[in-house]
């Protein structure tokens, strides 16, 4: 069953990495002015203090701009450094020029970085490959994000272009359910 599972996770994950590569520069465009819209007006994203964002890279939905409007807004922002075996850290970071490669060589702040503790954050934009109308993400299969969740109590609001919100993805006991889902169409809240 689990060897079932694992194997259907894949040939998913297999298949959403061709629809990427194959989106129009028109249609993310407009997707990530449109998730952009959504997430800057959302009241959890508004009050909260102390924000987590991973660093958007290819054709995953823009966080750039997010980044950029929590820094400019005053709020304290942390990116995740990946540490290996499926564990990663929220690190300040203060400016987007501080990033290196990291980790698959997505942008990381430096280790010299101040590393928040997940009770102090409010509010997390989480990444996928997909996500299930009820709340399930297929992430990118290293488990880093699943074991980070499990420590937080912060709002958890994913984000995805529409085509790749479906009615259901593959989860398993350990998979962390998110509380909002948004894409440049609609805000799903869950929970």
């Amino acid at each position: 069953m689990k060897s079932e599972m694992a194997a259907e996770k894949r040939r998913l994950r297999s298949e959403l990495r061709r629809q990427y590569s194959e989106l129009s520069p028109e249609y993310i465009a407009q997707s990530d002015a449109g998730i952009f819209a959504r997430i800057s007006a959302l009241p959890e994203f508004l009050a909260s203090k102390v924000i987590f964002s991973y660093f958007s890279i290819g054709n995953e939905p823009d966080t750039h701009r997010i980044i950029e409007l929590a820094l400019k807004t005053g709020k304290t922002v942390a990116l995740p450094l990946c540490r290996g075996n499926g564990i990663m850290d929220a690190v300040v970071i203060n400016d987007l020029s501080v990033l290196r490669p990291g980790t698959l060589n997505i942008p990381e702040p430096p280790e010299s970085c101040a590393v928040i503790p997940p009770e102090k954050i409010d509010f997390a934009v989480i990444p996928a490959l997909a996500y299930s109308r009820s709340g399930y993400r297929l992430g990118q299969g290293g488990g880093y994000y699943d074991r980070f969740l499990k420590n937080g109590n912060f709002f958890t609001a994913g984000i995805a272009r529409s085509k790749f919100l479906l009615e259901t993805v593959p989860f398993e006991s350990h998979d962390v359910k998110i509380r909002c889902i948004i894409t440049e169409k609609e805000i799903a809240r869950l929970f």
